[in-house]
């Protein structure tokens, strides 16, 4: 009987123990106010939709890399789905992310923006990013959707520049032709952009250049850019400009074979080379950057903190940093000094209003 007091009064203490530290602790949570403290929130969950495929060394490649950026600096949980290039899957791959738990999705170029614009109005609690368009947003029920344009226009103006500079240059791999490339992977307006700032800075420098254009009509075919870059150095070219994401990549293997110069796109593709094909990065003087990536870091981070502004897009030019070009170990020693003291000068006429670059749209 002893032992059977003993051991209730043993129990009875540890429940009054226990209920004693629990209450502790619940008070431990209560703010002085009396209200509870807020929980730890849940991290961002960001996922970035690829009409395409990882691989391109330019566009898709940049997006990747900032959404990857907002997992490793901002906290957020993040994922990346690559599409691929048949059209007839984005709208049920979108759809389906809609009705997961992701805050921010994001599915960029002007091949996903009816996607977006029919699932957006469906979908108000979600948070939608596209980038190198912009969703019609006249159409209505488009407050949740933020678009991010690039002035890609100023950035070639800087790059045809440079070309008519080596063109009618003594430089090594420059011939006696005034003549340069522009490779796009599709006449499209986003890919006219590129080439009229492309075409008027040639012409800002000397208006008798002969500037050779043509369409690859794909983005995932490196053979055809090589074939239509090979081309226009065969017709007296020595410098071109590759515009069409995987397929220009081909149009870097044609300035390696041939032996003349080229201009990468998106990344800095020379960098991306330097180790694993020296001979091909030496040929590429510079790229003109669209910094996809910084772009959507910036705007999960501005989300975060929310500052992003929804329902209208944003165009990002050379002042904020959405373009640019490529000032690199190769560049700063395959360009004469005196073109690049050329270029910086005409950036800064373009950031002071003083040349005014047409556009394609």
């Amino acid at each position: 009987m002893k032992k059977t007091i003993i051991s209730v009064l043993i129990m009875i203490l540890l429940i009054s123990t226990l209920f004693i530290t629990g209450c502790s602790k619940k008070e431990d949570t209560a703010a002085a106010d009396g209200s509870e403290k807020a929980v730890e929130a849940e991290p961002l969950k960001v996922v970035l939709y690829l009409n395409g495929t990882l691989g391109d060394k330019s566009f898709f490649d940049s997006a990747n890399e900032g959404v990857l950026r907002a997992g490793s600096e901002l906290g957020a949980r993040v994922k990346v789905i690559e599409g691929g290039y048949d059209a007839s899957r984005w709208e049920p791959d979108i759809t389906q992310l809609c009705e997961g738990d992701w805050d921010i999705i994001i599915a960029g170029t002007w091949q996903t923006q009816e996607i977006l614009e029919k699932l957006a109005p469906l979908n108000p609690d979600k948070r939608f990013f596209t980038y190198d368009t912009s969703v019609s947003y006249d159409k209505g029920g488009l407050d949740n959707v933020y678009s991010i344009l690039y002035l890609q226009n100023e950035a070639s103006f800087l790059v045809g520049a440079l070309g008519a500079l080596i063109t009618t240059s003594d430089m090594p791999l420059a011939n006696a032709d005034k003549s340069m490339g522009f490779l796009g992977g599709m006449d499209i307006d986003v890919i006219n952009d590129f080439k009229v700032g492309y075409l008027e800075g040639a012409a800002y420098i000397d208006p008798a250049i002969d500037v050779k254009v043509a369409y690859a009509g794909a983005w995932n075919d490196p053979a055809k850019g090589k074939e239509l870059t090979l081309a226009f150095f065969d017709q007296g070219a020595d410098v071109s400009f590759n515009v069409a994401g995987e397929t220009g990549l081909g149009g870097l293997d044609a300035a390696k074979e041939a032996g003349k110069y080229t201009f990468g796109v998106d990344s800095d593709q020379y960098a991306l080379f330097a180790e694993s094909d020296p001979e091909k990065a030496e040929k590429i003087v510079t790229s003109m950057l669209k910094n996809v990536g910084n772009s959507l870091y910036r705007g999960i981070k501005m989300h975060q903190e929310g500052t992003l502004v929804y329902g209208q897009p944003e165009a990002l030019g050379i002042a904020e940093g959405g373009v640019g070009i490529a000032k690199n170990e190769n560049y700063k020693k395959v360009v004469p000094a005196e073109f690049q003291e050329k270029i910086e000068e005409i950036e800064g006429k373009i950031l002071a209003g003083e040349i005014k670059v047409s556009s394609a749209f």
